[in-house]
């Protein structure tokens, strides 16, 4: 993998022209013919202060391949999950087994069921590079493929509705954020209206991601975490989130160690994901901080150079521990780009309101 990155670019939160419409490849439309190829990137949320406010989506992708038809042997029909019976979805999971509920199936019922949208028979293939549990928005990603699914077929849906739409179905704004609209997401909840601000993340600024074979549901990570905290506590990630933002938005890297540090949830989860505590005490000239990946247990590294021997320092931490993990160095899904492999990154962010 190479360790150096383009130039520092300039990003900022200023307004651009929305971009509405599904992710993906058309098909569908009528008789059959074809099949719908989506692609939805995960997510890595909170970046360190941004407690359920900050994300930046990810290109690792959830795959969908859709095509009328069916049930066909080796498929597996789904049940109805929002009351509308009578209509066999049939999913094929290709490299993982689904554990729970299918979120993807979930959204698809429930925006179908609001529009009164008739549901055909449909044979979806899945695969997912992003881990189940692994805080890298895996849940998410299924209820954004849901929605998509859906706005593949029924036609355009305003992104107002899909943002609010995915919020009610996930509990909270920030990965279902980045993962509908790519690049790095602030998110707001004011009274039950959801406001967005997108903007595009430094290309020059390298993700390292270390996921520990350890699954962590976002709840049992929540459990952890105090219902109050102190005023001091309070004020500290407030001064974060501002000096993070723009850091990244003059792209001054250098500030970024201090600006990751968070009170309001790294803290209590160090008792339950292993290797945090140590990764976030990890120095090298070249590492600009480190951060917990949502409700864990993937940790994120960042730097422009040397990226392999930032991967490395991760990987010893879990070798240490016997814990098999998985380290890559990631690319942002970009704002604004559609999921598909044709991406291409748009200047600066974008303001979205949702009800």
């Amino acid at each position: 993998m190479p360790t150096d990155q383009p130039s520092k670019p300039t990003t900022g939160f200023c307004p651009i022209e929305p971009t509405a419409g599904s992710l993906g490849t058309p098909g569908l439309p009528g008789t059959g013919a074809g099949e719908i190829i989506l692609r939805i990137p995960g997510s890595i949320a909170n970046l360190g202060p941004g407690f359920d406010t900050l994300a930046v989506a990810v290109q690792l992708y959830l795959t969908l391949r859709v095509r009328r038809g069916p049930e066909e042997p080796g498929l597996h029909p789904s049940t109805p999950t929002t009351g509308v019976p009578g209509t066999p979805l049939n999913f094929r999971f290709v490299n993982q087994t689904l554990d729970g509920e299918n979120y993807i199936e979930r959204a698809f019922r429930f925006i179908a069921e609001h529009h009164n949208f008739p549901i055909p028979p449909l044979v979806i293939q899945v695969e997912s590079d992003i881990p189940m549990k692994g805080g890298l928005g895996s849940s998410a990603a299924a209820t954004v493929a849901g929605l998509r699914l859906f706005e593949a077929l029924a036609g355009p849906v305003d992104e107002q509705e899909l943002l609010t739409t995915a919020c009610e179905l996930e509990g909270h704004p920030d990965n279902i954020a980045a993962a509908l609209l790519g690049g790095l997401t602030v998110s707001l909840d004011a009274g039950g209206a959801l406001h967005v601000l997108r903007s595009t993340w430094p290309e020059s600024l390298a993700i390292v991601v270390a996921t520990p074979e350890h699954h962590l549901a976002t709840k049992a990570s929540r459990a952890v975490l105090p219902v109050l905290v102190s005023r001091e506590d309070a004020i500290f990630n407030v001064q974060r989130v501002a000096f993070l933002l723009e850091a990244l938005r003059s792209a001054d890297f250098t500030l970024l160690r201090d600006a990751l540090e968070d009170r309001l949830h790294q803290p209590y989860r160090t008792q339950i994901v292993p290797g945090l505590k140590e990764a976030l005490a990890l120095r090298h000239p070249s590492l600009f901080g480190v951060c917990l990946s949502g409700a864990g247990p993937s940790i994120c590294a960042f730097a422009e150079h040397d990226l392999e021997q930032i991967s490395a320092m991760l990987a010893d931490i879990y070798k240490e521990k016997s814990i098999p993990c998985r380290v890559q160095i990631l690319k942002v899904h970009p704002t604004n780009a559609p999921a598909s492999s044709q991406s291409t990154q748009k200047p600066f962010a974008e303001s979205v309101h949702g009800r």
